[in-house]
């Protein structure tokens, strides 16, 4: 068994400690195993550490379920990317509040120079379903890969896009990788995790609870470089995605719609609240992003200075 994934595992199960309290236990201590060597008496004077915190992490009452995770995870092929790896998304990684750990199963860079995603209301019409199989249409020219949440609606329709397309996809989850929630999407999930894959900060055994799933949406957020909302009511998920996305300094985008449709009020008012640019299509994003690599784009506006300059030249400059 892995005994260094299994100290990694089991500080994300100690009851009480989320990702920011796991890294400032790792630096105080000096490193994962030393919290768990730690005494009782000096994790309680670690700041924002009480008395239950430091009990539950000095009796060692996590390793049963760590041990159980680790050959779950090498019994069925998954990855597991700590915060400290070079694999972790580093998109993510300058997040604060991101995943100590996560669990990935496919075949995905998870650092790749494009990163968008795709979200919107369960409750898709169909001009959402057009808007979004067009959106994935035009961005598969452009070397990109698309996150999105696997729910129904607009993440599904654009998963699918994405396989139809052959663009690399990943579905990030609410729950563990031992299940597939909603349960009739396996179908496509399988087809995922040849070009792309499923991604979770939850381990296995883990049911997809109403509070997982604004967690799940700061991963999507937090990956990507852009975000794009196809349709959403007054309220909904995809706006909580549209707000930690911009929280993290992350460009948001939105498609508008009739001021009368319901599931278009939401992409409207991110607009209206200059929380989202308006694109009509990939193209508005490609040039916002300044992703265009047509040719009259690739022209050097200004000439390289020292040109004339050896490289010795260049390095005494």
């Amino acid at each position: 068994m892995n005994e260094d994934l299994k100290f990694k595992i089991a500080i994300t199960l100690i009851p009480g400690v989320g990702p920011i309290l796991a890294r400032n236990l790792i630096s105080y201590c000096g490193g994962i195993e030393a919290v768990f060597r730690e005494k009782e008496s000096r994790l309680v004077k670690i700041p924002e550490i009480g008395p239950v915190t430091a009990h539950a992490i000095a009796h060692h009452d996590v390793f049963d379920r760590a041990e159980a995770e680790c050959l779950f995870i090498e019994q069925n092929e998954i990855a597991a990317y700590f915060y400290l790896d070079n694999d972790y998304p580093q998109r993510l990684k300058n997040c604060s509040d991101a995943p100590l750990l996560l669990y990935f199963k496919g075949k995905a860079d998870l650092n790749k120079e494009r990163i968008v995603a795709i979200v919107g209301t369960r409750n898709a019409t169909d001009y959402g379903k057009t808007v979004t199989e067009k959106l994935v249409q035009e961005l598969s020219q452009h070397d990109v890969l698309i996150i999105s949440g696997l729910a129904y609606g607009i993440d599904i329709y654009a998963h699918k896009a994405c396989v139809l397309n052959n663009i690399c996809n990943i579905g990030v989850l609410a729950h563990g990788l031992d299940r597939i929630y909603p349960g009739n999407h396996k179908g496509t999930t399988k087809k995922m995790v040849t070009n792309g894959g499923l991604l979770t900060e939850f381990p296995s055994q883990t049911n997809p609870d109403r509070e997982n799933f604004p967690s799940r949406n700061r991963i999507v957020a937090g990956m990507s470089d852009a975000i794009i909302v196809v349709e959403s009511a007054e309220k909904g998920g995809s706006l909580i995605t549209a707000d930690i996305a911009n929280s993290y300094n992350r460009d948001v985008f939105a498609v508008p719609g009739n001021i009368n449709q319901q599931y278009s009020r939401g992409c409207n008012e991110l607009i209206r609240d200059n929380k989202a640019a308006l694109i009509n299509s990939a193209n508005d994003l490609l040039k916002m992003m300044s992703w265009d690599t047509s040719e009259k784009n690739t022209t050097k506006k200004q000439r390289e200075l020292f040109i004339e300059f050896t490289g010795e030249e260049k390095l005494l400059v």
